[in-house]
């Protein structure tokens, strides 16, 4: 799904890099956390497989052009611009240009939010903004899911039933999941895999394998 070989990215087209020398291969079907402090270059990854920003050197190549993208908030969160969660994502529908409205009531279904249709977005909680911005990226029938951070602002209920959601389309749909994490037990509870970036570079292991080999013997808190 997912092919990275020898990718460097600076800012400035030079020296320091933030992605020093990534080599990362992510298959069909996998959920991929990706990890680490701030500035260790998780969201620059993310941006240069949505191809936002282009490889100072190197090669990222991602197999399938149906990319579902889930940022950390949308523009009507906390908002008072009076739009209803149907018209934001009709208006993202129309975008997408997809001829059939019953793709905005199947993606709401999927996500739980059936009765919000004419709610305004700007009071919604959280967690309820989080399965909006989920739903709108399940319009385009992503093979690719990726997410900024999913657990950001959401209350503990919320974030259990983002977090299963997020498994279910994984497992039984076979949607490849890559999130950016700053939640280490959701990470380690829900992926497959979890991809560690510390210092520009990446190591890609299963949970227990962080557990064991970044947690426990770094005497790391989860």
């Amino acid at each position: 799904m997912i092919k990275a070989d020898n990718l460097f990215f600076s800012y400035t087209g030079s020296p320091p890099y933030v992605l020093d020398g990534i080599n990362w291969e992510i298959r069909n079907g996998e959920y991929v956390s990706v990890v680490g402090e701030n500035g260790s270059g998780k969201s620059t990854l993310m941006r240069l497989i949505l191809k936002f920003i282009k490889p100072t050197s190197g090669r990222i190549a991602v197999q399938t052009k149906r990319i579902g993208y889930v940022p950390q908030k949308n523009d009507f969160s906390n908002s008072n611009f009076p739009i209803t969660v149907y018209e934001a994502l009709n208006s993202y529908r129309k975008l997408l240009k997809i001829k059939s409205k019953d793709i905005i009531t199947d993606a709401l279904e999927q996500v739980g939010m059936s009765d919000f249709t004419d709610v305004l977005m700007g009071t919604l909680s959280g967690g309820q903004n989080q399965k909006i911005l989920i739903a709108r990226a399940l319009l385009g029938k992503p093979d690719l899911l990726i997410l900024d951070e999913p657990s950001t602002g959401v209350d503990i209920n919320g974030q259990k039933e983002i977090y299963e959601f997020l498994k279910k389309i994984n497992k039984e749909n076979g949607i490849t999941v890559v999130s950016v994490e700053h939640n280490l037990d959701a990470a380690i509870s829900n992926s497959t895999l979890i991809y560690h970036l510390m210092c520009g570079q990446g190591h890609l292991c299963t949970p227990r394998q962080y557990v064991d080999e970044f947690l426990k013997n770094r005497g790391e808190k989860r």
